[in-house]
């Protein structure tokens, strides 16, 4: 087993349970972690805002020398805040995406660094969910009006299997070559620049630590956790993962409800 230095967790579903909490046992596995010098990275969908309570509660907010990888790879930060990499979706993908979600019927939502913004004036229910669990708030504003307005990802929210039904549809291949496509929860479907996604994230962070991918363990449980997985010397799935990154992974711990984290960390390290 190689000497594990750096440990990647996803949060949804991965690093909290069904109730969206850290178990007992997981938070003392990860301090315990710190403890031995391992350092705790969270690798989420979420921006900075939407991870700050768990941060919290692992005594990780609010450091110059902790890191997070958030909105899937596209911005890699201090939890200070101080950004050591960002790359925004250019305005012609913003259009192209939005007039997709238009012709599919699909709710969608842009996200920046400090808000949402929804050019539909029928603001769906999973962006309000959305608002409330990454701490953003919604504003209402025109194709036009997002021009000058940085976009690190858009979104695609609505009920999972009217979701699942809709992007499949060919309208997305006229943007793959110029965005990464991929699913974050059942409800989810995110749009992020080119290459960009949290294996991209996780390198950059990596890189800027000078550690090596052989000495990384990363545990997720979305298609959106994949890259990560692959990165990393240990990649670890959550046995609530999707089939797709379970077959995967380099080993598959429990679920996120019978303390998967907690349980992948006190086996491998």
């Amino acid at each position: 087993m190689p000497d594990i230095k750096l440990i990647a967790i996803d949060i949804d579903g991965t690093l909290v349970n069904s109730k969206k909490e850290i178990t007992p046992a997981v938070k003392k596995s990860v301090l315990t972690a710190q403890s031995k010098g391992k350092k705790i990275v969270i690798c989420t969908g979420r921006p900075l805002s939407g991870a700050q309570r768990y941060l919290d509660e692992l005594g990780l907010n609010k450091q110059n020398d902790q890191f997070i990888v958030s909105f899937n790879g596209a911005v890699v930060e201090s939890t200070s805040g101080n950004v050591i990499f960002k790359k925004e979706l250019g305005y012609q993908e913003y259009i192209d995406l939005e007039a997709i979600a238009r012709k599919l019927k699909l709710h969608f939502h842009a996200v920046s660094l400090d808000r949402l913004y929804t050019a539909n004036r029928d603001i769906g229910h999973y962006t309000i969910y959305n608002s409330r669990i990454v701490k953003l708030e919604v504003s209402y504003r025109t194709q036009e009006e997002m021009r000058h307005i940085p976009i690190i990802k858009c979104m695609y929210i609505d009920d999972p299997d009217y979701l699942n039904s809709k992007i499949t549809s060919s309208l997305f291949d006229s943007v793959k070559d110029r965005v990464t496509l991929s699913k974050t929860e059942p409800f989810y479907f995110e749009a992020t620049a080119k290459n960009i996604d949290k294996g991209t994230g996780l390198k950059i962070l990596c890189d800027h630590l000078n550690i090596n991918p052989e000495n990384v363990m990363a545990l997720g449980d979305q298609a959106n956790d994949m890259p990560m997985l692959d990165y990393a010397g240990l990649g670890v799935a959550m046995g609530n993962a999707v089939e797709v990154t379970k077959k995967n992974a380099d080993k598959v711990t429990t679920d996120c409800d019978h303390d998967g984290v907690a349980v992948a960390i006190n086996k491998f390290l």
